[in-house]
């Protein structure tokens, strides 16, 4: 390979002058053979790291990614830029998926990319078997690590996945890891971690002000959103974990006369859709939406991000704000904090960690021939009455049935009104060692949210000795830097 390849491909096909930060080194790493963890802040190039080696070397680059949402635009942009590409999820249809795995079969594509339950797939398999996989790609790899902020249970298969492709050239990213959690991605992933290089490109955002102010109350938080959206200009985003607290707060904005757009579950798709496409298209915009809201928005210009509650951990908080001010201009991050916001996300911490016992009753009325007439007539609702809890809000049940379906236990057919028992209960979810240390390990992150706002150091000097990221220097901007300075 001539020394200046990549970075001629880099002109040719991105349109860049050259390449950023460690970008070079990764892809160079990568086209050796060598394995990767890559840590690079959001909108700092990730996807050129997996793209630009497609074009060096033949065979298949396979992406794995949670994020439907995002996949589309990014095969979009991919196809501009002339990649033979596509994306199969379970947003296809029949016809759809069956014509993209015909031509995956033929090897007619060199970028593709995939969620993990695609793997469950006989078809899919049979399909991407037919091609060399030059690269595996996982992005978003912190979901992983069962005690990280994000687990998604189907990540926890990729070893099996890689062995099933091969055991090919491996490069996971993600924008925020502790060294704790870095260390269970590549156990996770079963690789040596001789043999794998770490690449990290730090988690320092320039620009980007991080503050926090003691609120009492709803009443409280919606004048701060208020004066906040007075005060910045340009496209803001105010997260809110409760739909309920959202639609309240809502009601008020639009009383108050200041427009927004909602993003949550109850809206129905074709709206969601349609509010998201209009922020993505706005100069001005605010947004008013749950913790799901952003995972496939890909927006520079975003100036203001405001938590209307206090979030489950620092990782996700800092991802959250990772969103403002990726054209490098100046945006700021407000948290109003309310002390009794704490047992909202308890509660949160408490429904995404069932304990053994509930695990066990579900999956008895699963097992109970008796109950499949029901469950396919009323689904979840039935299953919730039978499990005797009535909480809008708790989704203990879908974590569960997430958590059998992926240890094997069960088959989710139909739209979750339609389930087969096809193994016994796992010991991974009636062990009642490992299901507390997954819990304190949660609460442990929600302390250290609790201990970040209401230490008075620089905000920014708190978030990078967390992540393990080396700076001594004060941001200047945040509102512990302004108090002392004034």
């Amino acid at each position: 390979m001539s020394q200046n390849k990549p970075l001629e491909q880099l002109q040719k096909i991105f349109g860049f002058p050259n390449f950023r930060g460690e970008q070079q080194a990764i892809i160079e790493h990568s086209l050796t053979g060598g394995h990767s963890l890559v840590l690079m802040p959001t909108g700092m190039g990730k996807s050129v790291c997996y793209q630009l080696p497609t074009r060096l070397q033949s065979g298949l680059t396979l992406v794995i990614s949670p994020l439907i949402a995002l996949m589309k635009d990014q095969v979009d942009q991919a196809r501009r830029r002339g990649f033979r590409c596509a994306f199969i999820n379970s947003s296809l249809n029949k016809s759809e998926r069956d014509e993209a795995y015909d031509l995956l079969s033929q090897e007619r594509y060199e970028l593709v990319y995939v969620t993990p339950e695609r793997f469950r797939k006989s078809e899919f398999i049979e399909a991407v078997q037919k091609n060399k996989i030059a690269l595996l790609a996982i992005d978003e790899a912190h979901c992983i690590s069962q005690w990280g902020h994000d687990f998604r249970p189907d990540y926890s298969r990729i070893k099996e996945f890689r062995e099933i492709l091969g055991n090919p050239t491996t490069m996971a990213l993600t924008a925020t890891a502790t060294k704790f959690v870095r260390e269970d991605i590549i156990k996770q992933l079963g690789l040596d971690p001789q043999q794998v290089r770490i690449f990290n490109q730090g988690i320092k955002r320039e620009g980007l002000a991080m503050n926090v102010h003691s609120v009492v109350g709803t009443d409280e938080k919606i004048r701060a959103i208020a004066a906040l959206r007075h005060q910045i200009a340009g496209p803001a985003i105010a997260y809110v974990s409760l739909i309920s607290t959202l639609q309240n707060i809502s009601k008020e904005l639009q009383r108050l006369g200041i427009m927004h757009l909602d993003y949550h579950g109850q809206l129905p798709e074709n709206i969601r859709k349609r509010n998201q496409e209009k922020f993505l298209s706005s100069t001005n915009a605010l947004m008013l939406a749950t913790p799901a809201f952003g995972l496939g928005v890909d927006k520079p210009d975003i100036r203001l991000v405001v938590h209307a509650e206090v979030p489950n951990s620092l990782e996700s908080y800092y991802q959250e704000i990772g969103r403002a001010g990726r054209d490098g201009h100046a945006s700021a991050a407000h948290l109003l904090y309310d002390g009794d916001d704490l047992s909202i996300q308890m509660d949160f911490i408490k429904w995404a960690n069932p304990d053994a016992g509930f695990y066990e009753r579900l999956y008895n009325i699963l097992k109970n021939p008796a109950n499949a007439t029901r469950i396919k007539t009323e689904g979840l609702d039935y299953l919730r009455a039978e499990l005797n809890f009535y909480n809008s809000r708790d989704f203990r049940l879908e974590t569960a049935l997430n958590m059998l379906e992926r240890w094997g236990a069960i088959d989710i057919i139909n739209s979750q009104r339609e389930f087969k028992v096809v193994g016994d209960l796992p010991k991974q979810v009636t062990d009642e060692t490992l299901n507390k240390k997954r819990f304190e390990a949660a609460q442990m992150r929600l302390y250290q949210v609790m201990d970040w706002v209401q230490k008075k150091e620089c905000r920014a000097l708190g978030i990078y000795r967390y992540f393990d990221y080396d700076e001594t220097a004060p941001c200047g901007l945040c509102d512990v830097c302004n108090s002392l300075e004034s």
